[in-house]
């Protein structure tokens, strides 16, 4: 086994595919294939399952990669203390659902960050997609929310796969509307108000189900109802249609405009809004940073921050 395989490893993980991990390294497909599969025999551990989907890690090749990620980076810091060379270029990937201030707290993270190079991802994807990339480790930790309505399905599906859900906030569920919605002057909105105007959400693909859901109420029945992809559309048709969707309430409009407002809407359920990572790998400092900047952000809007003694009991 040397450090060059390590490497390999790390970067089909990073990438999601060994084809586009190849083209990064700058070899071809078929020698990173065969690195993969002697290592695999040397160690005895199939690291990857392969399918005519894709590729994805094993449950041995999650431990395996957390030992190797610890390897590369105290290598790395051995190059640089006595060869003076330079530090790699900082990794860091985040999916999440679609919240402002996952990406407001991601813009912080990279301002901050000193380093002469960097290769981040922020994904803003669908439910279960979150999930997948975090147990196949393309992303070290997912944003998502729980509540009374999914928490069974989805927590047994984080359980299955070795996946932890750590709440950060308690969020009060709001509207968001355009500033010059017919609703907007309202202080509360009741759940009947909005029974005449389009509905929005965000489409979940292949796994549709209610319990995958970004917002609450879902099995309601709506008169208008528009499924989208990206925030930006959804924006856009809450201003031109005087669409809503139902989210935590937590807006930034630095980030997302001044058209668009958040109003508290009457229901006695809530959102448990989290992060979820793997039970086998620690996250790195730089992701171990970004949920620090995801708590400052939170705070500052007013939410309390669960603690993990709060967790615990």
């Amino acid at each position: 086994m040397t450090l060059q395989q390590l490497k390999y490893i790390l970067t089909i993980v990073r990438c999601g595919s060994i084809s586009e991990a190849a083209k990064q390294l700058f070899i071809s497909q078929p020698s990173l294939s065969s690195a993969v599969k002697e290592m695999e025999q040397e160690i005895g551990v199939d690291i990857f399952l392969r399918s005519s989907k894709g590729i994805a890690l094993s449950n041995e090749g999650a431990e395996f990669l957390s030992y190797a990620r610890q390897v590369v980076e105290q290598a790395e810091l051995l190059e640089q203390k006595y060869m003076n060379k330079q530090p790699s270029r900082k990794l860091c990937s985040i999916s999440t659902q679609h919240y402002a201030f996952a990406v407001q707290a991601f813009v912080s993270l990279l301002k901050d960050l000193n380093a002469n190079e960097y290769e981040c991802t922020l994904r803003e994807t669908r439910t279960y997609e979150i999930i997948e990339d975090v147990r196949n480790m393309r992303s070290e930790l997912g944003i998502l929310y729980l509540n009374a309505f999914n928490r069974k399905v989805i927590q047994k599906l984080l359980n299955e796969n070795d996946l932890r859900f750590r709440p950060l906030f308690v969020a009060e569920p709001h509207v968001f509307i355009s500033t010059a919605h017919p609703l907007a002057a309202k202080p509360i909105i009741e759940i009947e108000d909005l029974d005449e105007f389009p509905c929005l959400a965000f489409e979940q693909g292949e796994y549709n189900s209610f319990y995958f859901s970004e917002e609450i109420l879902s099995t309601r029945t709506h008169k208008k109802k528009i499924l989208v992809s990206d925030r930006a559309t959804l924006f856009n048709l809450l201003i031109g249609l005087n669409g809503y969707t139902i989210s935590s309430g937590v807006l930034n409009q630095d980030l997302n405009g001044e058209q668009i407002k958040s109003v508290r809407l009457r229901t006695d359920d809530h959102m448990e809004i989290g992060y979820i990572t793997s039970k086998k790998v620690n996250l790195s400092p730089l992701a171990a940073t970004y949920v620090g900047k995801l708590k400052s952000i939170i705070a500052d809007f007013g939410y309390p921050i669960i603690s993990e003694e709060d967790e615990l009991g």
